[in-house]
């Protein structure tokens, strides 16, 4: 089942979100795979996350868009009047850039890691779907 985070991101999809965690195996898979391809430092205990629409372990949890989209009770940015804003651009444009520094990434990398965070062509879309309903 799809789910949408606030900003865009495919919870179901990341490979941090509680249900995919099966295993410690599953932690340092993951550990290391964010240090290889985003350079990121995380060690495999904090490799948990119970999606932003829910209370708890979030990987990011001082992510500016969860807070942004509670405060005005938006399901995520796609509604949003302030859609562009700088805290979105904090996760709709970092990806584009690790990709052209990656042209060899695998396809099984490309499908673990980077394919949830494609969120700004999944808002777009539902940003698109909303015109057209109201047109």
């Amino acid at each position: 089942m799809e789910l949408l985070a606030k900003c865009g991101f495919r919870c179901d999809l990341c490979p941090a979100y509680k249900e995919n965690i099966k295993t410690d195996a599953d932690r340092v898979r993951v550990s290391e795979g964010w240090r290889r391809i985003f350079g990121f430092e995380f060690t495999p205990e904090n490799v948990v996350c119970v999606g932003c629409h829910n209370e708890g372990n979030h990987a990011d949890a001082n992510c500016p868009v969860r807070q942004c989209t509670m405060e005005k009770d938006l399901p995520n940015c796609a509604g949003c009047d302030g859609f562009g804003c700088e805290a979105l651009k904090t996760r709709t444009d970092f990806l584009e850039d690790y990709i052209s520094k990656l042209p060899d990434i695998s396809e099984e990398d490309y499908q673990t890691y980077l394919l949830a965070y494609e969120s700004k062509t999944r808002l777009m879309k539902l940003r698109n779907r909303k015109t057209e309903s109201q047109g």
